[in-house]
């Protein structure tokens, strides 16, 4: 795993993930927004790594790193086994030792992050790919396999434009709006889920601003949505999450608006830690509580919130960050990445889709 360093600039473009010379390049969202650090992952054990220290993160973007960690993976298994490009598997013992590193490798990635299904609807979808392509050339095999990943990557960028559309259009043309977690950017191959609502109302022209909580106990809201905010001259003020209620009393939030690591078929969200919260607390207060998720982050599978695997994280997230410890020794620390908001409190589900209220979510299930 190579690193390269850049420092920040207020304008300047970034990458979340880039696929270069079969390789895949990925910002340390860790290091944010202190300066821009890239990760070069060149094995599975780099992208596996990647995944659960967050230095991804964001379903829509695990997704993805997933997909191309698999492509890395026939890549890799190829140079272990020494194979040639122009090799086809026919004999029984090179096809089960080859076929036994890619099984290692998906279920390698797999572990690395147990809520957010878009990394197991990813590396499905590449399953798919090579499966109907182990016929032919290991070299053709390879091309496939990147050009799937490649696709989930594109289609990624396209359904967040649909859904950042379908979005802005449910918003007044001046609108104050709390968000949560960073669902933008940083948390998918581009332009952003809940973000990605925001900007596209800033290129209708709507007068936005926006309120970012920061999002304990990673400040993936204050370290990572601010900056991206910033980064496209759009309003935002950044509160501590126990300031939400107060907030929204003083009649300051127009709309809610989140992402999704998983959305069950019965309309319930999973989405980073407090997200139930302020669904609560937008319901109390009569506030339109919007839930930005491409399809993918879909699991008609599923039937409730209740039925998912709730990740939990390491106990020094919370005591400490950065080196600087406040809690002391001895402390039980309970850590939870996630929680579950019922249908009943989400207004909307916005996806590439279209537009739903949950309990109408099946209607979605045939691409419009």
């Amino acid at each position: 795993m190579d690193i390269k360093e850049r420092p920040t600039k207020k304008m300047s473009k970034f990458e979340t993930l880039e696929w270069k010379n079969n390789e895949l390049i990925l910002i340390d969202q860790r290091s944010l927004p202190k300066v821009e650090k890239y990760i070069v992952c060149k094995t599975v054990e780099d992208v596996a790594y990647a995944i659960e220290k967050m230095i991804v993160r964001g379903a829509p973007a695990i997704g993805c790193a997933a997909a191309f960690g698999f492509a890395i993976g026939v890549i890799e298994a190829k140079k272990k086994l020494k194979i040639a490009d122009d090799f086809i598997f026919k004999n029984h013992k090179d096809k089960l030792q080859f076929l036994k590193l890619i099984d290692d490798f998906k279920n390698k990635l797999a572990k690395t992050r147990p809520t957010a299904v878009n990394l197991f609807w990813a590396l499905e979808e590449i399953q798919k790919t090579f499966n109907s392509n182990f016929h032919l050339t290991v070299a053709e095999l390879i091309c496939s396999v990147n050009s799937k990943a490649e696709l989930i990557f594109n289609e990624d960028i396209q359904a967040n434009q649909k859904i950042g559309i379908n979005g802005a259009k449910l918003l007044s043309e001046k609108v104050s709006v709390l968000t949560h977690c960073n669902a933008g950017a940083l948390a998918t191959a581009g332009h952003g889920t809940a973000l990605g609502i925001i900007r596209s109302a800033q290129t209708l022209g709507k007068k936005i601003e926006v309120f970012a909580g920061e999002t304990r106990p990673f400040l993936q809201g204050a370290r990572l949505t601010a900056w991206e905010l910033v980064k496209d001259r759009i309003p935002v003020t950044i509160i501590t999450d126990n300031m939400s209620g107060y907030l929204m009393s003083l009649g300051l939030v127009d709309a809610v608006i989140v992402g999704a690591d998983r959305v069950t078929s019965n309309g319930d969200v999973i989405n980073k830690i407090g997200t139930y919260s302020l669904a609560v607390l937008a319901s109390k207060h009569n506030i339109p509580f919007l839930v930005a998720c491409p399809w993918s982050t879909v699991d008609m599978q599923t039937k409730t919130g209740a039925d998912v695997i709730i990740e939990e994280r390491n106990p020094k997230e919370v005591t400490g960050f950065d080196g600087n410890i406040w809690a002391p020794e001895g402390a039980k620390v309970f850590n939870p990445a996630f929680d579950v908001t019922p249908a009943y409190l989400v207004s909307y589900l916005v996806t590439e889709r279209g537009v739903v209220t949950p309990n109408n979510l099946d209607s979605l299930k045939t691409e419009q």
